[in-house]
């Protein structure tokens, strides 16, 4: 089973700490500045945090920013001057090179490793590191010359602000995928405000306590059935683990979102949301809908829709959204188990277009939400584990299938030892935490100072909590950061 390497581990690690140390003197030197040197700023200190777990690949992201601000410049050159194939030339270069560098770093093991396997070569593999983010930083990078070229956003004339869009430390290793146009007027004419700051903050203080102390949690779990091989899994050990690691896999992506968009807000920056509590969706097109909603519309805008999206018949649709699915299995990983966990979802989508939703809308509303949820989580297994091997061997050790039996006495403690935990987690992932918090709000309306005090009390309980579990804690792992 797939796990990060103590080194990765150590690194994430510290990058969480020292993001307590190094945000206060951020914060404090960017206001204090004046705004013209703001982006300087958050471009300088982005970089810094960036080299604290990659000074070597800081050369690659600035080659990065370089060649897709010029390519931005010189498309809008040639559109202005009515040239517009060159424009689409130049255009076409730096998409090619944009996703080359991704191919080299992210890919090309995988390549020679299937290559070496099909043609009987020994070629020796590059073993390239592979830098943290750049999926999404590349994705960032590229919606810039893109938007430029479809007159959706002005060019930017400034290689700074344009740097510090790039390389933006909140949401810099691990997204949410930020397109130039969202925050295109924000770059040099963002204003901030107390009120902002104050939201970033609580947003913050929820996201870290997402990752630390729920996700953190439950995926303990997770690598404890891990660690216990496959083939001596009971049913319910199994069935344990995959509900671990769709908790976890949740919470820690949701909560580094929720970090990314609250540091966002107190820098004036308002990102997209990129989650909407999916665990509560009623099919599978709807959970898309919900889940890691910036990768999804990036895919939408800038593959699906100029594929021809679904306006060139159902045939075309279909090919269409096979050719997103099998992109975004393959953007998450460099093995195979990915690519079929897209297809997975690509066949499910196509299948729920052409009838599949039409049957569901007919059935009680708690057997659609089953139906969704079952198959997310058989998704998961495809996701978790990158030996096809090991996928197989864990379903059929879910639906016992493997000679283990339905459950031993160690099913029976995992289950009643975090059955609190389990249930926590379930209530959390839904919007029900929300609407009760409201619901308190509108009954302390009218005494203001109480309401504001309960808030507060819970965010510093969660802050300090999180920041304990941290220091005291060598298990910090954190899943999304390696796309």
């Amino acid at each position: 089973m797939e796990r990060e390497n103590d080194g990765t581990r150590e690194m994430v690690f510290s990058s969480l700490l020292v993001l307590f140390y190094f945000l206060p003197f951020v914060l404090a030197l960017y206001f204090v500045a004046p705004k013209g040197f703001r982006n300087g700023i958050l471009f300088f200190f982005s970089l810094i945090f960036y080299a604290w777990g990659e000074p070597v690949y800081v050369i690659l992201m600035l080659f990065s920013i370089l060649l897709n601000f010029t390519a931005g410049y010189v498309v809008e050159k040639y559109k202005r001057q009515e040239e517009i194939k060159k424009a689409q030339i130049v255009l076409v270069i730096s998409v090619v090179v944009n996703l080359l560098l991704l191919g080299i770093f992210k890919y090309s093991d995988f390549v020679v490793e299937n290559l070496n396997h099909l043609t009987g070569l020994s070629v020796p593999l590059p073993r390239l590191e592979l830098p943290i983010g750049i999926s999404f930083y590349t994705f960032q990078a590229m919606s810039y010359a893109i938007d430029v070229y479809r007159g959706e956003a002005e060019r930017q004339t400034n290689v700074i602000a344009f740097g510090a869009y790039v390389t933006l430390f909140p949401q810099l290793i691990a997204g949410p995928i930020v397109r130039y146009q969202t925050v295109a007027e924000e770059l040099t004419g963002r204003r901030e405000n107390l009120d902002d700051f104050s939201q970033g903050i609580g947003r913050f203080m929820v996201g870290l306590g997402k990752k630390v102390l729920l996700a953190n949690s439950i995926g303990m779990v997770w690598e404890q059935i891990c660690a216990m091989g496959i083939d001596t899994l009971p049913a319910l050990t199994a069935w344990i683990g995959i509900f671990a690691f769709t908790f976890q896999i949740y919470f820690d992506f949701a909560g580094y979102s929720d970090m990314a968009i609250g540091l966002g807000k107190m820098f004036g920056f308002h990102f997209l949301e990129n989650f909407e509590y999916p665990y509560l969706s009623k099919s599978i097109t709807e959970f898309w809908r919900r889940w890691h909603i910036s990768l999804g519309t990036w895919f939408r805008e800038y593959v699906y829709i100029p594929l021809g999206g679904n306006r060139k018949g159902m045939r075309r649709q279909i090919f269409n959204l096979a050719v997103v699915w099998a992109l975004t299995g393959i953007w998450h990983g460099a093995s195979w188990n990915f690519l079929l966990w897209g297809c997975y979802f690509g066949v499910i989508l196509i299948a729920e277009k052409l009838f599949l939703l039409k049957w569901l809308r007919r059935w009680p509303r708690f057997l659609q939400h089953f139906y969704a949820m079952f198959l997310v989580v058989i998704g998961w297994v495809l996701f978790a584990l990158t030996d096809l091997g090991q996928v197989g061997g864990y379903l059929a050790a879910m639906f016992g299938l493997n000679g283990a039996g339905l459950a031993n006495e160690a099913s029976l403690y995992l289950l009643t030892s975090n059955l609190v935990l389990l249930i926590i987690l379930a209530l959390a992932s839904t919007d029900w935490p929300k609407r009760m918090a409201l619901s308190l709000m509108l009954r302390l309306k009218n005494r203001m100072s109480v309401s504001i005090a309960l808030q507060n009390v819970f965010l510093a309980a969660v802050f300090l909590l999180s920041v304990a579990y941290l220091v005291n804690s060598s298990y910090n792992p954190f899943l999304y950061f390696r796309f």
